[in-house]
This record gives structure tokens, C-alpha cells and sequence, in this order.
């Protein structure tokens, strides 16, 4: 029986890089991702250390994922898996070499156009969600009103910084 663990680890959607040297380390250290799970939940498999390199894009679901699946395969790619929309991608690099899936900024701000495109269509019901808090117990409505405008700041933020990072890359 192979050894395996479990890590939790959280990212934000706009440090994907740092995301991706992270799970690299892993690998060079023996450890090498199964799959991504739930809200940061990683599962890894004891192995022999590898150069392997990990990649992030952001695609969520859809009529036409077994031909978005089928061109990274033909790239190399191995899929591991997907975490929120973020799909998980898998290839072993020769020394001094980092394989990227998007070698232009140009491709790059699209992942995150897309990911900024879900997020805002999805704000109006987060927004109705806070406004519609009502029904229970007042102390119990308020707990919720204000962990959901928390969040609503959170997600917002998250809006921003991805925001930010789409003109850094356009520079």
C-alpha cells in the first residue's frame, strides 16, 4: 500500500504561481499530487522525487471539457483534477526547464478574464443572498448578515486583486 497524506492549504485565485512552485516543491521532495480536493484539501502519494512541473487554468465545466482535455494531453499534460474551476495539470520537466501552458501574457489574461467573468456573474445572488437574511431569530439574522458581508468584502477583494493582476499582466 502506497503512502499518502493530506494538506490543506489555502491560495487565492490570484496566486496561482505561487500555488504551482508549492506543489513542485512537493514533488522534489517525493510527494506528489493525487488530487486537489475541497476549499484547499490536497491529497499526495509517497513516490520517488521528480522535476515535475504544475500548472493552473481555469475552466470550469462544459460541452466542450473533453476537447480542452484532450489538447493538454497532446501537450504532455497529465490532468489531476479540478478544485473550484481551477483545473490541475501535470507534466515531468527536464532539468533547467519549466513547461508552461500559456506562454504569452495575452493567454494569461484570458484565465483570468474567466475566472473574473464567473465571479461576476455570480455577485448579483451573493448580494440578494445578504439582502434576503430575514425570517429567523434576530440575533441569529444578524450573526449571518454579517458573515455574509464578510464574505461579501472577501469576494470583492478577491474581484480587485484579480483585476489588478489582469493589467499587470497587459503591461
Amino acid at each position: 500500500m502506497k503512502e499518502t497524506k493530506r494538506l490543506f492549504r489555502w491560495f487565492w485565485a490570484w496566486n496561482d504561481e505561487q500555488e504551482e512552485a508549492w506543489l513542485k516543491e512537493q514533488a522534489r521532495d517525493g510527494w506528489h499530487l493525487v488530487t486537489p480536493g475541497v476549499f484547499g484539501r490536497y491529497t499526495f502519494e509517497r513516490g520517488v522525487p521528480r522535476n515535475d512541473v504544475y500548472r493552473l487554468d481555469y475552466k470550469t465545466t462544459g460541452k466542450d471539457m473533453e476537447e480542452y482535455l484532450q489538447l493538454f494531453s497532446d501537450a504532455g499534460w497529465e490532468h489531476l483534477g479540478y478544485m473550484g474551476g481551477w483545473q490541475y495539470f501535470r507534466t515531468t520537466a527536464e532539468e533547467g526547464e519549466d513547461p508552461e501552458i500559456y506562454t504569452d501574457n495575452a493567454s494569461k489574461v484570458q484565465k483570468y478574464q474567466r475566472l473574473l467573468l464567473f465571479l461576476v456573474i455570480f455577485l448579483p445572488i451573493y448580494i440578494t443572498s445578504l439582502n434576503n437574511v430575514s425570517g429567523a431569530e434576530f440575533a441569529f439574522a444578524q450573526v449571518i448578515s454579517a458573515l455574509l458581508a464578510l464574505a461579501l468584502l472577501l469576494y470583492s477583494y478577491a474581484i480587485v486583486r484579480i483585476m489588478l493582476r489582469i493589467r499587470q499582466l497587459k503591461r
